[in-house]
């Protein structure tokens, strides 16, 4: 019934579940935050990458490094500005902020760029495609996958191999203790939020090349994000990449048997799971 090519399609998509769910992961493993406009930064991202190739001229990919940087000062700016404000033990804050501010940038791009979908044109990479025995690729989805695996690499030796890593797992241990020893909890947030907000604009760079996109989209995206992040386990990089990869292998299966199921056999897959790990399936804290 699954064919080899509908196994490694599913890999390929399961990819960019990864990249939607990588920022989440890091901010919610430093800060145990759940930010609900995750999605619609993502699709922020995409639109930003629009706008500098239509005013410039631009291929994505170029658009996307300048992008990158924009981004990080946005996540800086929101951390600082705001998300540190209702930071605390009560959760309830954070999520009633970040669900404002979700609404807030799905208007203000509808506003912008009205509710037509757009696409980042990225040239003959689209349509190019390798083949590897009966199994056909197309170079988009390759090009997912291998940056997936790079940034989950690369969070992890920022995490594990640097000074800033260590002040990360020391802010998420005990941010009190931290503080005493002379780092500044509020400083780490915000370049985790900053982190988080370039990985987005990876992740919108493959989300505009691959698909169409709107101002509407953004909570699916988190949807998926949540779900890979959950499956894989709260605060495991790896475990991440993990879930977007079961998220993929599950939609693509579901649609081999039908079409209309893709979706649901995503979420079927999540709930399933959860039944029999429910702390996902590896569960471990950045430390």
């Amino acid at each position: 019934m699954f064919s080899l090519d509908t196994i490694v399609q599913g890999l390929l998509l399961g990819g960019l579940y990864a990249l939607f769910a990588a920022g989440l992961s890091l901010v919610f493993g430093i800060m145990r935050l759940v930010n609900l406009a995750h999605g619609d930064l993502i699709v922020l991202g995409a639109y930003l990458i629009l706008g500098l190739g239509t005013v410039t001229g631009m291929n994505p990919f170029v658009a996307a490094l300048i992008a990158m940087p924009l981004m990080f000062g946005l996540g800086w700016l929101l951390q600082t500005r705001l998300l540190n404000r209702v930071l605390g033990e009560d959760i309830l804050p954070p999520l009633l902020v970040t669900f404002g501010l979700s609404v807030v940038i799905q208007n203000g791009l509808l506003a912008a760029f009205t509710a037509d979908s757009r696409k980042l044109a990225a040239g003959p990479v689209e349509s190019a495609s390798v083949a590897i025995g009966p199994v056909h690729m197309g170079v988009m989805p390759v090009l997912t996958l291998a940056t997936a695996v790079a940034v989950i690499l690369g969070l992890n030796l920022l995490f594990y191999r640097t000074a800033l890593g260590r002040a990360f797992r020391a802010t998420s241990d005990d941010a009190v203790t931290a503080q005493l020893m002379g780092i500044r909890p509020q400083r780490i947030f915000a370049m985790a939020t900053g982190i988080a907000l370039v990985v987005a604009a990876i992740a919108a760079l493959y989300l505009g090349t691959r698909a169409n996109f709107d101002p509407s989209i953004g909570p699916a995206r988190l949807l998926y994000a949540f779900e890979a992040v959950i499956i894989g386990g709260l605060g495991s990089l790896w475990g991440t990449l993990a879930g977007g990869v079961v998220i993929g292998l599950a939609q693509t299966m579901g649609a081999a048997v039908n079409p209309e199921w893709q979706i649901l056999a995503g979420h079927v897959a999540f709930v399933l799971i959860l039944m029999v790990r429910p702390r996902g399936l590896f569960p471990r804290a950045i430390d």
